[in-house]
Parts: structure tokens; C-alpha cells; sequence
């Protein structure tokens, strides 16, 4: 994570005084079978969460979806607005979210970094239990396809690159999975994200991409499954961490392919190392600088 210095005073258009400032805090009643729909629509095998003791890990997005794009969209201009893609996300799980339980989220906008093709956007969520502690803490990463901005200014997402280095032995764990036809139609409504990206070919096109792409929390999702279920045996409980940077979309129908390694232990934790293939574009992967982290 580093702090930067806007290079230009102007960037039109950039409300650079909402940076560092938390959005409205909301209420989210978790609805058990909201949770298990979650868990359905993104094909997940594990009995905790299709029989509603647990919610998915990356549900976690859910009860903060709202803030989180008010925040974030709260720093762009206008016309960008429909160009923003998910570029990467970090999720601290202090614990699992419970069906039945009210959580309280709330957002704010940390960073705010130019590219050569497009902005990105640096989003911290918090989301706490009726107790007020911590159930998880979210960086989303937010990149504006086009927009242009000089310089950085506030904090970026905390590092989570891949070790080359890694690729020199053969992987711990290698798990194949393939997307549905239907699957970003089933994903949209439990996830309440129905941008037209995800749901609408002429309106992807019209944003330069090849169509329909999957939802990037989902592909998050079934990655998630692929190392609870190698790594921790199917107990979720055990996910403390979860980071990654989505670098190509992924496509209805599609099979991706996640190759995991072992690396070194921190804190007491085991750590691991993943990226995700695509098998439409050979070579090209749709999620690298993958990241867990196990007690």
C-alpha cells in the first residue's frame, strides 16, 4: 500500500474531497435463503453454505454493495461511470457472515490512481456485527476503462503479487471448473449486481467487450470453493484471507483452471499462491496475484 501526490491540481471532473471520507452507514439483514441462492448460483459445493450455517465467503460483497458504489462512483465523473470494471479485491474474513444475523457496512474511497488505459479506484469497506466487532474488512479495486488522471493521490490496495519463482515446481493443487451458459442471469439477483455487462450482449459490445462476461466476484467465488475445498478439507471457516486481481474477464461457458502453491507461513497462517486460467484465450489468465490465507 502507498500514498501518492496528484501530479496536475486539475483532473477535472474528480471530487478528490470525498477521498478518506465513510459513506452512510446501512443495515443488511442476512436472509438464509438469499445466502444459500448465493451459494447455488455460483455453483458452490460446500454443505455449509448450501445448507445455510454459513454464508459464502464472497457474499461478503453483498451486504455492502450499495455503499461500496456509491463510494467509489462518488470520486468519477459522470460519463465514467458505466465504464468500470472490477479490477481487483482483497477480503479480510474475521469470521463468517451468519444467516439471520444484522450487519452494519459502510465505505469510503481511499485512492484514486491514473493508468495509461483507464483510472483506478481504491474502495475501503468495513462491515461490523450488532455487536459492533468486525465480521470483514474489503479493498475494492475499481478500473474506469478510458478515463484519464494525472498522477495518484491517497493509498492504494495492499500487495499481493505472485512469486515467479513458484512456477519453477509443479503447483500443489490444480482444479478445473466450468461456467454456465445461464450463469451470470442466475448470479445477478442473490448478488444484486445486474449491470448490463453481465446480462445484455449488444450493450457489453457497445462497451467494447466481446459480450456477456461472468460477474469478476463471481469468478472469485468458484476460485474460493476450488481452495476450501483442496486446501481446507470444505471448512470455510478457515478462510482468513482472500486477494486477486482479475486481469480478463471470463466468458459464459467457459472453462477456467486454478493452480494453487504452498508458500511460507505467516502468523500462524498457511498461505498459498494462485492464478486462474481461461481456456477461450490460451496463455491469458483471468484471475493472477491470487492470494489465501488459512488458520
Amino acid at each position: 500500500m502507498r500514498t501518492g501526490v496528484s501530479t496536475v491540481a486539475e483532473n477535472e471532473g474528480f471530487n478528490l474531497d470525498r477521498l478518506d471520507i465513510w459513506g452512510e452507514e446501512q443495515k443488511f439483514q442476512v436472509d438464509r435463503d438469499r445466502t444459500i441462492a448465493y451459494a447455488e448460483a455460483t455453483n458452490d459445493p460446500i454443505a455449509h453454505h448450501l445448507d445455510g450455517t454459513y454464508a459464502p465467503p464472497v457474499f461478503a460483497v453483498v451486504p455492502a454493495m450499495a455503499t461500496m458504489a456509491d463510494a467509489t462512483m462518488s470520486v468519477v465523473p459522470d460519463e465514467l461511470m458505466l465504464r468500470i470494471l472490477h479490477g481487483e479485491h482483497d477480503f479480510r474474513l474475521h469470521r463468517p457472515i451468519v444467516p439471520g444475523e444484522t450487519l452494519t457496512v459502510r465505505a469510503k474511497p481511499v485512492g484514486i490512481e491514473g493508468k495509461s488505459s483507464g483510472v483506478v479506484v481504491t474502495t475501503l469497506l468495513e462491515t461490523r456485527d450488532a455487536q459492533g466487532e468486525l465480521v470483514n474488512e474489503q479493498y475494492f479495486i475499481g478500473f474506469f476503462r478510458g478515463g484519464q488522471f494525472d498522477g495518484s493521490v491517497g493509498i492504494t490496495s495492499p500487495e499481493h503479487g505472485f512469486d515467479d519463482a513458484l512456477r519453477d515446481r509443479a503447483p500443489d493443487h490444480v482444479v478445473a471448473q466450468t461456467f454456465d451458459a445461464d450463469q451470470t442471469f442466475r448470479y445477478a439477483e442473490p448478488a444484486g449486481d445486474p449491470m448490463p455487462i453481465h446480462l445484455d450482449d449488444e450493450f457489453a459490445q457497445a462497451m467494447g467487450l466481446p459480450g456477456i462476461i461472468i460477474h469478476g466476484l463471481c469468478t472469485i467465488a468458484f476460485t474460493s470453493h476450488a481452495l476450501i475445498t483442496r486446501v481446507a478439507d470444505g471448512d470455510p471457516t478457515r478462510l482468513k484471507r482472500l486477494a486477486v486481481r482479475l486481469t480478463k474477464p471470463a466468458r459464459p461457458g467457459e472453462t477456467i483452471t486454478t493452480s494453487v502453491w504452498r508458500t511460507d507461513d505467516v502468523d500462524g497462517r498457511q498461505v498459498f499462491a494462485y492464478e486462474t486460467a481461461g481456456d477461450e484465450s490460451p496463455g491469458k489468465c483471468v484471475i493472477t496475484d491470487g492470494l489465501a490465507e488459512f488458520a
